[in-house]
């Protein structure tokens, strides 16, 4: 390094060594701190000196600087606290037993006189200590107070209490050094119910007085309500009175002013539709003053131009239409014969679908008629056979009847007997369960059987009554004459009841009654 720089390096180093030394030894604080500086050296800004000539300096949002080894900073904080204050029963000036609860704020006080009282007699002690020590001075006076005053004179004013307990412990708490920020009495109770029955009469005048308010409050919004309803009505009726008067002014004058409009636009319309029309007037009269003389101009043309072209047509066009009329007179000509051609191929066609039609129908009807006669002729052969075999058998019949007689028409009438018989029992045969009931002479079941014998021994008789033939009167004289019975009689033997078919017999129940006799009346 040259020597000519050695020495403001030097100063330098120097600057800076004291600048790094003030920068370590100064001190600064808080606006909620307190900063105390004791030694030599403090001299007369924020120092305090107490009675035995000892000098401390406090310091308050700011900062000094420190001394090393003459001077020591210590710092006590000025941050409030919060103290839940309670008695347990004290009795008051009538002897009743109460329990009060409070919070109080303390915190060290701001003047330096404060500040210096409380580093003397808290600096170095925890922040429990300082709590615990401002609570019971709190508690000795809250219940030193409590006991002086009455229950009514707590419960109804409790600020009052506050202030007196507050303004006796700060006496004591400012020799601490601390003072009360605030002071509030939380609760205040009773074992005994004192409290409430004090309440009480309280609470029934405070609802009674309600209840007065809110009956006069509601009277009072119900005739407000009317009276506003009926000024509401009145100021209606008024408005649609002004209402209807400013639309009738409104609608005579506006149709007051559209008359005059649409007089004034008549008028107007009118003068301008005569001056429209004399101005049209005008045009059309040089309009046809142009259109005469173009028409004379067009005249004059036409003129020319059919004298032109009467030339050019005497030239040209009649030779022309000659040859055209050759051709459409060969043309028409050609045309007529394609035609009468086409309308002879038509008609053959015509007549040969028409001929076709008629022969298909001609044979149709001619089957459908062969049909019909091959049926009848079929049905009538039928009917004649059907008559032929009925007549054959009738005829064959009365032959019978000739030969045998009497006897043919009694085997005709015992041959019906087994279907009469089996006709006579199929009601029986229909019946499903039959009880009979014997009154002891053993005839009940024997009238079951007996029944349908009685039915048949009365057929000839029916059959008498209803034909007139006597079936009794015929075996009778069948029997004297001594006849051997014609072949194909031999069923005149038979009993009609074994040939009645055979039913299912219903099932029968023979109960026995014991024959008593019948009681005797009286």
């Amino acid at each position: 390094m040259p020597d000519f720089l050695i020495i403001p390096a030097i100063v330098v180093g120097v600057l800076v060594v004291l600048g790094l030394a003030f920068w370590a030894r100064y001190k600064t604080v808080s606006p909620d701190e307190a900063m105390l500086v004791t030694g030599s050296f403090l001299g007369s800004r924020n120092a305090l000196v107490d009675e035995s000539g000892r000098k401390v300096k406090i310091i308050r949002g700011g900062g000094a600087f420190i001394l090393p080894v003459f001077q020591k900073a210590e710092y006590l904080s000025l941050l409030s606290h919060k103290l839940d204050v309670s008695t347990p029963e004290v009795y008051t000036e009538q002897g009743v037993p109460v329990m009060a609860d409070g919070v109080a704020i303390i915190k060290i006080g701001g003047a330096v006189e404060d500040v210096a009282t409380a580093a003397e007699q808290f600096l170095g002690k925890p922040t429990e200590a300082l709590k615990g020590e401002a609570q019971e001075v709190l508690e000795g006076h809250l219940r030193a107070i409590l006991g002086s005053m009455t229950v009514e004179e707590v419960y109804r004013n409790r600020d009052k209490f506050a202030q007196e307990v507050q303004g006796v412990a700060a006496k004591d708490l400012k020799k601490m050094g601390l003072q009360i920020v605030s002071f509030t009495i939380k609760d205040l109770r009773d074992k005994h119910g004192y409290l409430d029955a004090l309440g009480k009469p309280r609470i029934a005048a405070v609802k009674r007085d309600a209840d007065i308010a809110e009956a006069e409050a509601v009277r009072d919004a119900r005739i407000q309500k009317a009276l506003a309803a009926e000024a509401g009505q009145k100021a209606e009726l008024l408005r649609d009175t002004n209402i209807a008067e400013a639309e009738k002014d409104k609608e005579m004058k506006v149709a007051s002013f559209k008359r005059d409009q649409d007089t004034a636009k008549a008028e107007a319309d009118q003068a301008y539709s005569i001056q429209e029309a004399r101005a049209k007037q005008s045009v059309v009269e040089e309009q046809m003053k142009v259109e005469l003389v173009r028409k004379e101009r067009e005249i004059d043309l036409e003129a020319k131009e059919i004298l032109r072209r009467e030339k050019q047509y005497d030239a040209e066009v009649k030779k022309k239409a000659d040859a055209d009329r050759y051709a459409v007179e060969q043309a028409a000509e050609a045309d007529k014969a394609k035609r009468i051609r086409e309308a002879d191929a038509l008609q053959y066609r015509i007549e040969a679908e028409a001929k076709a039609q008629a022969a298909q129908k001609r044979l149709d009807g001619l089957a459908v008629a062969e049909a019909e006669r091959a049926k009848g002729t079929a049905e009538a052969e039928v009917i004649r056979l059907r008559g032929l075999a009925e007549a054959e058998a009738k005829e064959k019949l009365a032959e019978a009847f000739a030969k045998f007689g009497e006897a043919a028409v009694l085997d005709i009438i015992v041959k019906m007997l087994p279907e009469l018989a089996g006709k006579v029992a199929e009601p029986i045969g229909s019946i499903d369960k039959l009880t009979v009931v014997d009154t002891g002479n053993g005839e009940g079941a024997a009238r079951l059987s007996n029944y349908v014998t009685s039915l048949m021994s009365t057929a000839p008789e029916m059959l008498k009554s209803v034909s007139g033939i006597d079936v009794n009167a015929l075996i009778k004289g069948l029997t004297s004459k001594a006849i051997a019975p014609a072949p194909g009689s031999s069923a005149l033997g038979k009993n009609p009841l074994e040939s009645a078919p055979t039913k299912q017999k219903p099932s029968v129940t023979l109960h026995q009654v014991p024959n008593t006799p019948p009681p005797v009346e009286g």
